[in-house]
Order: C-alpha cells, then sequence, then structure tokens
C-alpha cells in the first residue's frame, strides 16, 4: 500500500477535572490531549478545527477556530504536536469528534479527521 502524500494521525486521551465541575450545576469539565502526527510525506500545518461535542442528552455544541491553542503546528513529516485543551458539557458523559483543517507544504487543502473519544466521568461507565 503506498503512504499518503496527506495523511494525519490522531489520537485523543481525556480525563475529567473535577475540581472545575459542579455537579449541582450540571457542569462537567474534562481535560483532553491531543496527539498529532504527520503520517503523510509531506509538511502540513494545521490551519483551523472543527469540534462536534455531544452530551448524554444529546445536546450538541460545536466549535470552530483558527488553529489549536493559538497555534498553528508546521508538522513535517513523522514529526508530531501535542496539546491539551478542555471541554464542559451538562452530563457526567458525552462524545467528542471532529476534524482538522490541514494545508500541505504544496497548497493542497485536505481535512484530516479526529476519531470519536469518550468524555466519561469516573464510576459512570459500568
Amino acid at each position: 500500500m503506498q503512504q499518503s502524500r496527506y495523511e494525519i494521525t490522531v489520537e485523543a486521551r481525556s480525563a475529567f477535572v473535577p475540581e472545575q465541575s459542579d455537579e449541582g450545576e450540571n457542569r462537567y469539565v474534562f481535560a483532553y490531549t491531543i496527539t498529532i502526527r504527520n503520517t503523510g510525506t509531506i509538511a502540513a500545518k494545521l490551519v483551523s478545527r472543527h469540534w462536534v461535542i455531544t452530551d448524554a442528552d444529546n445536546q450538541v455544541q460545536e466549535v470552530r477556530g483558527l488553529g489549536v491553542i493559538g497555534e498553528q503546528p508546521l508538522l513535517q513529516p513523522d514529526e508530531k504536536f501535542e496539546y491539551t485543551s478542555g471541554a464542559a458539557i451538562a452530563t457526567p458523559v458525552g462524545t467528542m469528534r471532529g476534524s482538522y483543517q490541514m494545508m500541505a507544504e504544496d497548497g493542497t487543502a485536505f481535512d484530516a479527521p479526529i476519531p470519536e473519544f469518550m468524555l466519561s466521568m469516573p464510576r459512570v461507565l459500568h
């Protein structure tokens, strides 16, 4: 199988943040750490992001913006970039998924999908 020139692999880990959450106010805060690796053969810059955050009541928040954490990292082939950010939802369990809009060094725009991952307060999922 030939390696694609335009390929970004995204991994996510999430953790509940109890000190920023307030169960009485239905505010559940999660930190997530994203690792973005350029698995293609050409350098690419992360231009913008699109998140779809869904809570257990199917309330959806869509978040769009430039870059991540105020940066637009340029990733050389096999280079990775990691950052941590956060999200708040109204239920103890939810999901996040989305995509990064990338621009390759040769001017080709492409999307890097972010696989869905769980936001879950400890001891909620059995």
